[in-house]
């Protein structure tokens, strides 16, 4: 796989080092070296959130990349949700519904703000290598969060293709990374127990 982002100095969104594992490894064999933007105020209790860093934190070193922590702020995010579905209860909303779609516009209008910030001219995330994940979300996400910043391109990157999800598998058995079961709102963590 040849990797052609966007621009030279790339920000990679990253939700959790399972998700991670394999991007940053496929960039770091073809020299590019995105710096880490943890930016997850959905994840349910700051110790969640904390384990899940904790995880990403060593792997990310041993490929000399640099992790940047936005801060958490989860009372923020649930204010952002709610206003943007109108007022209404995000628990009536289905995984992969509406209330996911204006999460990864809140986290990655956070990355894509800090991108600009930052001198970067390209943005990506890992939430494209889930599998639970809807691609058409994530990308609209990243093209909402880029279209509201100057200088910054979203790379639309499907991170499931060219071996990356087996090998995404793989990494997390070989490191065995703590995998969580929920994306990570309390929403998420309903609709796993519905699901079991």
């Amino acid at each position: 796989m040849t990797l052609s982002p966007p621009g030279k100095k790339i920000l990679l969104h990253v939700c959790c080092a399972p998700c991670s594992g394999a991007i940053i490894e496929e960039m770091a064999r073809e020299d590019i070296r995105p710096v880490v933007f943890w930016s997850n105020s959905n994840i349910y209790t700051p110790e969640e959130n904390r384990k899940r860093l904790e995880v990403l934190l060593p792997y990310a070193a041993e490929f000399g990349v640099s992790v940047v922590e936005d801060a958490y702020d989860h009372s923020q995010w649930l204010d952002f949700i709610r206003e943007q579905l109108g007022n209404n209860d995000p628990a009536k909303y289905p995984e992969r519904g509406d209330r996911c779609l204006m999460c990864f516009r809140f986290r990655l209008l956070r990355a894509a703000r800090y991108a600009a910030a930052g001198g970067f001219d390209c943005l990506t995330t890992s939430l494209a290598s889930s599998r639970w994940k809807s691609l058409e979300q994530v990308d609209e996400a990243g093209r909402w969060a880029c279209g509201a910043v100057e200088g910054v391109a979203w790379w639309d990157k499907n991170w499931r293709k060219g071996g990356l999800q087996p090998r995404r598998s793989e990494i997390i058995k070989e490191r065995n990374f703590y995998n969580q079961s929920f994306c990570g709102c309390e929403f998420s963590l309903g609709y796993v127990k519905k699901e079991k």
